[in-house]
């Protein structure tokens, strides 16, 4: 039997600038094939998983552990994070530090997850599409057992009158595990943390019951481990959660007589060679990614948009409904400026962008300005504006970079509307743009983004033309060549892969090897329905009916243009994504 290997203790930096604790097992075999990467069940922390470094037998590996922020050796308030999307980004802020400090790429990291671990890293495949080996993900917490009736919805309540406030675990040690030691590690244990932020649980529900509705997103390898006598947990949204997965590879072990904590259970011997078994047969014989550049024509998302382009009986109830909300929107265009807006040029027009980025309340009266206020603060609009930050945020980012190489800043945004994003973010950027050329096909959009340069003072380094976002040729073409492109809400206007891959042909043209582009994407929104049957475009008047993309299926494309992602950012509800990317060699 072979000694226990022995873990080194480590920090990395969260986005936020939190140093978060770390154990490191080294592999202990002649190469190093691959890592594993351990998250923890909510409460706990990165050693209570240590056993799993010895019992799957995997020298050739590297292991690693973290605690999460709260939790452990961590810092922060027991139990607390900013957000659950902030931990979710913390997942992907630790696999990036793998990267760059142990020189682990990530397609040769598999992840093990479990209970809320778990909903983290199925969060985070969803939101980021990372391009790791595969996942295994034990009990997820998808859906917690509370055996007070409405107490999700009372806790959303108290929680908008009250604030951040935390609840106790109250679920007992011999409710997790049949091992005897295990219970009594677990009720002795100094760092285990009992309390939950309110915040963090109101956002894992959120989001557990928006990946299990949208599995398919997800196409890694995955292996799915539920445990039969779970009293934490419930089985069927893990059961829905694997049905819908649109992995090629996946593969699901029901454990009879397991308690939640699956992992840690006294008889998990086949449980451990179950994950060994998966892990080295993703090593011994790599599948290929699933290709999703064809998405437009069939599965999930195609499916869904022609749904919502269908009409509805105008008897049925539904039907009825969203004439009603139509009804009610022209009324209100009548008072709110926003929504005049939106009806005369398009609710996903440069003009209502422009307006909702402002966020300036306007109408006819106390009334119409309410109405406006409550326009502009709907989920979908709120999102936008966050969108624009991380617009901004990854712009001055490929800036800086750019400045590093010493090459000159020449922006180029295809389809920019009123250009305000970009001329706001070299407003505040350190690093000086030798060129900016926003262009758009909308001769509104020209002569407002014209005004706005001039406004801004940016005369002398910006010009704004008229163009197709479309036009290949003309895309690669741009002299001089841009060192930065920039294409946002565009996209997710189109459907048809085969025009947007047109399109980026002529971005990965157009850029110069070793530029950069920011690029957005939409893999979700709780208001697609309202979207399309009350709103409407700036195509003539046309109902807004959008075919969501994931973003693995986005960096697809965006990969055969040329380009390799190597920073993302989302919104806290996962609707809104931006990317930054860098243009390969040829």
């Amino acid at each position: 039997m072979t000694d226990p290997r022995v873990p080194r203790e480590e920090q990395f930096s969260t986005h936020d600038g939190i140093s978060l604790f770390y154990r490191h097992w080294p592999a202990t075999g002649a190469r190093r094939r691959g890592a594993i990467v351990l998250f923890h069940r909510g409460h706990e922390h990165g050693a209570r998983m240590a056993h799993l470094v010895d019992e799957l037998g995997l020298p050739d590996f590297d292991f690693f552990a973290w605690d999460a922020r709260g939790h452990g050796r961590s810092p922060g308030q027991r139990g607390y994070s900013p957000s659950f999307a902030s931990s979710v980004r913390d997942v992907q802020t630790f696999v990036e530090h793998i990267g760059s400090a142990h020189g682990v790429a990530a397609a040769d990291i598999h992840v093990i997850a479990q209970s809320v671990g778990a909903v983290l890293v199925a969060t985070w495949a969803h939101d980021y599409a990372p391009r790791v080996r595969g996942l295994t993900l034990a009990s997820p917490a998808f859906k917690v057992k509370l055996y007070v009736p409405f107490a999700r919805a009372g806790l959303g309540l108290m929680h908008k009158l009250r604030g951040l406030f935390f609840v106790n675990s109250y679920v007992k040690a011999k409710f997790l595990t049949h091992d005897p030691e295990r219970i009594a590690s677990y009720e002795s244990d100094p760092l285990i943390s009992r309390p939950i932020a309110v915040n963090i649980l109101l956002g894992l529900y959120e989001a557990a019951d928006r990946v299990v509705a949208d599995a398919n997103a997800i196409t890694l390898p995955v292996q799915l481990l539920i445990s039969g006598a779970d009293w934490v947990v419930h089985h069927q949204p893990q059961h829905t959660f694997f049905e819908r997965l649109g992995s090629a590879v996946k593969t699901k072990m029901e454990l009879p007589g397991f308690f939640h904590d699956t992992l840690g259970e006294k008889d998990r011997a086949p449980a451990v060679r179950a994950i060994r078994d998966f892990v080295l047969q993703l090593f011994d014989a790599p599948p290929a990614p699933v290709d999703l550049r064809s998405a437009h024509l069939r599965g999930d998302t195609a499916d869904e948009s022609r749904a919502l382009a269908r009409p509805l009986s105008p008897l049925s109830p539904r039907g009825a409904y969203w004439a009603f909300t139509r009804a009610s929107l022209r009324f209100g265009g009548m008072l709110s400026r926003g929504v005049k807006l939106g009806h005369d040029t398009g609710f996903d027009s440069g003009s209502t962008l422009d307006y909702v980025y402002r966020n300036q309340a306007a109408g006819a009266g106390p009334l119409g300005r309410s109405i406006d206020r409550t326009y502009l603060d709907s989920i979908g609009w709120r999102g936008i504006r966050q969108r624009k930050l991380h617009v901004e945020e990854l712009l001055r980012a490929a800036m800086e970079l750019l400045a590093r190489k010493q090459s000159e800043v020449r922006v180029m945004d295809i389809a920019a509307g009123h250009g305000r994003y970009v001329l706001d973010a070299v407003s505040a950027s350190p690093v000086k743009a030798d060129a900016i050329l926003l262009r758009d096909y909308s001769d509104i959009n020209v002569r407002d983004g014209r005004a706005l340069i001039a406004a801004k003072g940016l005369d002398g380094v910006a010009q704004f033309v008229q163009a197709d976002a479309f036009d290949r040729d003309g895309l690669a073409g741009v002299r001089p060549r841009p060192t930065l492109a920039v294409v946002s809400g565009l996209y997710e206007l189109f459907p048809d892969n085969d025009l947007v891959a047109r399109s980026l042909a002529g971005v990965g043209d157009a850029v110069e090897e070793g530029g950069y582009l920011v690029y957005t994407g939409q893999p979700w929104h709780p208001q697609l329905e309202m979207i399309a049957r009350a709103l409407t475009s700036h195509r003539q008047g046309e109902a807004w009916v959008m075919r969501r993309r994931t973003q693995a299926e986005m960096d697809q494309l965006v990969a055969q243009a040329g380009f390799r992602k190597i920073a993302q950012r989302i919104d806290e509800w996962g609707i809104f994504t931006v990317s930054l990317a860098e243009r390969a060699a040829p």
